[in-house]
C-alpha cells in the first residue's frame, strides 16, 4: 500500500513542484513534503543538486479536462509516456492563438512554467534527457550527427534499465531506422544511438503501433513518443503540432489505461530558440532555454502550475521514480 501511495504522489511533483531533485543530506522525501506542503530540490544540470527552494504554486480556474479526475490514492501508475515536440520556447506555445488545444491542456492538467532543456540542438537534449548524460558528454552529438562509430554512446539509458519499452516514431519506414527518410528525422530517435541497448529491432518501432497498443492494453511501462519533423513544429507550423498533438493525447487519455489511472504523460519540446547559450538545464536567463512542459494523469490537480525550476533531468528522474528504476 505504501508503494502504491508514494507512486501516486510522485505523479504529482511535476505539477507542484515538489521534490523530482536528488533530496539534500536529511531532507525529507518527495512524499512527505508534498504531504506538508514544503520544499522541493533543485535538480541540477549534474544530477547531484542538494539546494532546496521553495516551492511556488498557482491553480487556474478549473476546466473540464482529461486531469483531476481520480485521488492519488485510486491510482497505481504503472506506465509513463513522453511526447516530444520541436524547437520552440516556452513565450511561443503558452499563449499562442495557433496552439489552443495545447494551452487547454495546460489550463486543465499541471503546467511547468519554469522548465529546461540541456543544451542545443536536437540530440543532446534527447541523448541527455533519457540517459542522464552530462554536458560535456553530449557535446560529441552537437552536430545532430546519424548513428554511426563515432556518433553514439554505450551510455546506460531508460530504454535499458529493466522495464518493458517501447519508442513510436512518426513516419519512420522500418524498425530502429539508422538515417533520415522523409520527415522522419533519426535523430529524434534516440534509442537507435545507444550502442549496447538490447532490442532497438523490436521495440523502436513506427507511430502507427500506438494506437493499436493503446486499444490492445499492451502499451508498454515506458514510451517514448516523437512526431515527425512537420507534426514537431520543427518544419511545420504550431498550428499543425497542436492538430497533431490533440489528436495523440486524446487517444492516450481515452484509453482504458488512462482512464483506470495507470498513465502518465509528460509534453515538452526538446530545445527552445532564439537565445545564446548552450548551458541550459538551469539557466533561467536565457530565452532559448525555457520550454513548456504538461503533465497529464488523472490525479494532477486541474489547473495547476509550478514555478519551480525543472528540466530534462527532472523528467528522467520523475519517470524513474514512478516505474521504480534505479537512477542512471
Amino acid at each position: 500500500m505504501k508503494r502504491v501511495l508514494f507512486v501516486a504522489v510522485l505523479c504529482l511533483t511535476m505539477a507542484t513542484g515538489l521534490g523530482v531533485g536528488p533530496l539534500a543530506p536529511g531532507a525529507t522525501p518527495a512524499g512527505a513534503a508534498l504531504a506538508a506542503g514544503g520544499t522541493s530540490v533543485n535538480p541540477h544540470a549534474s544530477g547531484t543538486g542538494t539546494s532546496r527552494i521553495a516551492v511556488s504554486t498557482t491553480r487556474t480556474t478549473k476546466k473540464k479536462g482529461p486531469c483531476g479526475t481520480m485521488p492519488p490514492s485510486s491510482t497505481t501508475y504503472t506506465h509513463v509516456v513522453w511526447i516530444w515536440m520541436e524547437n520552440h520556447s516556452s513565450s511561443t506555445i503558452i499563449g499562442s492563438p495557433q496552439a489552443p488545444y495545447i494551452n487547454s491542456l495546460a489550463a486543465s492538467c499541471g503546467l511547468a512554467a519554469n522548465y529546461h532543456n540541456i543544451s542545443h540542438p536536437s540530440l543532446p537534449n534527447y541523448l541527455a534527457g533519457t540517459s542522464g548524460l552530462s554536458l560535456t558528454a553530449i557535446q560529441p552529438f552537437t552536430s545532430d550527427c546519424a548513428p554511426s562509430r563515432s556518433c553514439s554512446t554505450s551510455a546506460p539509458s531508460l530504454f535499458g534499465q529493466g522495464e518493458s519499452w517501447k519508442a513510436y516514431e512518426d513516419a519512420m519506414p522500418s524498425n530502429c531506422h539508422a538515417s533520415d527518410a522523409g520527415p522522419y528525422a533519426v535523430r529524434h530517435n534516440p534509442p537507435a544511438y545507444y550502442t549496447t541497448l538490447l532490442g532497438c529491432s523490436s521495440y523502436d518501432v513506427p507511430f502507427s503501433r500506438l494506437g493499436t497498443d493503446l486499444k490492445s492494453g499492451a502499451l508498454p511501462a515506458f514510451s517514448f513518443v516523437t512526431p515527425d519533423v512537420v507534426n514537431d513544429m520543427h518544419d511545420g507550423t504550431v498550428a499543425q503540432g497542436n492538430a497533431w498533438l490533440a489528436k495523440t493525447v486524446k487517444k492516450i487519455t481515452k484509453s482504458t489505461g488512462y482512464r483506470t489511472g495507470k498513465v502518465v504523460l509528460f509534453v515538452t519540446w526538446d530545445e527552445g530558440e532564439g537565445g545564446s547559450s548552450n548551458s541550459c538545464a538551469t539557466n533561467a536567463a536565457d530565452v532559448g532555454c525555457h520550454v513548456a512542459t504538461i503533465v497529464v494523469s488523472p490525479s494532477t490537480p486541474a489547473g495547476i502550475t509550478s514555478s519551480t525550476l525543472f528540466n530534462h533531468y527532472s523528467l528522467l528522474m520523475t519517470t524513474e521514480q514512478l516505474l521504480g528504476l534505479p537512477l542512471l
